[in-house]
């Protein structure tokens, strides 16, 4: 296939009337979430001006991933996904509209951060097995790949325009809008959810034993998988490494090493939102196309390491800006990659159990990374601290590559996709 023809190949799954609402109602919900993100990270800055802080915001945030994530898969094996969904949505609108009203009366304090994004964390676990398995229900195993590309290119659209949009609201009218901004962007994806009908295996527990066995079951299966336990890998040494400097420190670089503002902040990440969009339109479909995997999980975490590193050198808004635009180029190849073969290669029946392991492994991570980093730049500096992390993950994704046996040689796109031919019910 031409290269035009596997990019417009790509789009398929937008054929698919309940995939396509539902994503158009993520791609509101995602700009929201975004705003909220970048707002959230000025607000402890104000509140603190302390890298370690923001670390532990994050490590708030995403720490009940690691704790919850192999439970939140069992969940969302044996529950009705959508219902699920429609749950955690509702659950992260109101801790959104709390935090509003927070900052809105003044009374805002660190702690209250603190509560509330170790809450919308416990949310976020609940829902990323659920929603990543969704996206299969809706679109089909034959096309989940793709579903996940266009997944994530909404993801990266949301991060020109949501933390963009917070620089303006920020600097032009205050915190509270961007939180108040956010909850009301829920409602557009769970208005998509009610509308929307898929196809979901659900399990009964008589059959397939209690959550304890299933878990079990789930680690056996991976245990047999050398492949996707690279995959694994590979996506937990992009956010450990990688992901920790872009959550973590833009605040910092913003405001000590660009002498900026909150505008300073969004057109940062605004950049890497854009690189990143890039990476899902064009990169993502034509390195799927290409038969050695391995080979372009590597080259993708060299090179966001890479350019990683010229923007630690950097006192300039527009070459910063630019670096990150490139080195944002290879993490959503890398995670994109590894989240749609996670798919292809999971037995239909404990595909959300497989992801939230997945998810565990890899975004889990960030809460030990985010302690790292903060720690780190502070008592190194936030250049260093960078410069620390992009070295480590290109010595990672090095050693990955010669010493995984069989990940040069990997053929990924020969494996049939798992369970195509099993029974779905619609609900």
């Amino acid at each position: 296939m031409s290269v035009w023809g596997t990019l417009r190949a790509s789009f398929a799954p937008l054929k698919i009337k309940n995939f396509r609402i539902y994503l158009g109602g993520q791609a509101i919900s995602l700009i929201g979430t975004w705003l909220q993100s970048t707002a959230q990270a000025w607000v402890v800055w104000e509140l603190t001006r302390s890298e370690a802080s923001l670390g532990v915001v994050n490590m708030l945030n995403t720490l009940p991933i690691l704790l919850l994530g192999p439970w939140a898969g069992v969940w969302a094996d044996r529950m009705d996904r959508r219902k699920l969904l429609i749950a955690t949505q509702v659950g992260a609108m109101i801790l959104a509209f709390v935090l509003a009203l927070l900052i809105q009366t003044g009374t805002v304090q660190l702690w209250h951060v603190y509560i509330l994004g170790t809450l919308l964390g416990v949310v976020a676990a609940l829902d990323m097995p659920a929603q990543q398995a969704f996206l299969g229900d809706l679109a089909g195993m034959s096309e989940v790949r793709k579903a996940v590309n266009l997944n994530a290119m909404i993801l990266q659209v949301s991060r020109i325009l949501g933390p963009s949009l917070a620089g303006f609201v920020v600097a032009r009218i205050g915190t509270a809008p961007a939180f108040w901004l956010n909850g009301l962007s829920f409602l557009a994806v769970i208005a998509s959810l009610i509308m929307v009908r898929s196809m979901q295996r659900v399990q009964k527990s008589s059959r397939s034993g209690g959550p304890l066995r299933q878990l079990r079951d789930a680690l056996a299966f991976l245990r047999t998988q050398p492949r996707m336990q690279d995959l694994f890998i590979f996506a937990a040494m992009m956010t450990f490494f990688g992901l920790a400097i872009l959550f973590n420190l833009m605040p910092s670089v913003a405001d000590k090493i660009l002498n900026g503002d909150a505008q300073t902040l969004g057109a940062l990440m605004g950049a890497s939102g854009a690189g990143a969009l890039v990476a899902v339109v064009l990169v993502v479909p034509l390195a799927q196309a290409r038969k050695h995997s391995g080979i372009v999980l590597t080259i993708g975490s060299i090179w966001m390491a890479s350019w990683m590193f010229v923007f630690s050198l950097s006192t300039s808004l527009p070459l910063s800006m630019a670096c990150l635009f490139l080195s944002s180029m290879g993490a959503p190849t890398v995670l994109t990659m590894t989240l749609g073969l996670t798919q292809l290669m999971s037995p239909l029946e404990m595909r959300a159990r497989l992801l939230s392991l997945f998810t565990m492994i890899s975004f889990g991570m960030q809460p030990i990374a985010a302690l790292l980093i903060g720690f780190s730049a502070e008592r190194f500096g936030v250049q260093a601290a960078i410069q620390i992390n992009t070295t480590l993950l290109v010595i990672s994704a090095c050693l990955m590559f010669a010493f995984r046996p069989g990940l040069r040689d990997w053929e990924a796109n020969a494996l049939p996709s798992q369970g195509q031919s099993m029974p779905a019910q619609t609900h």
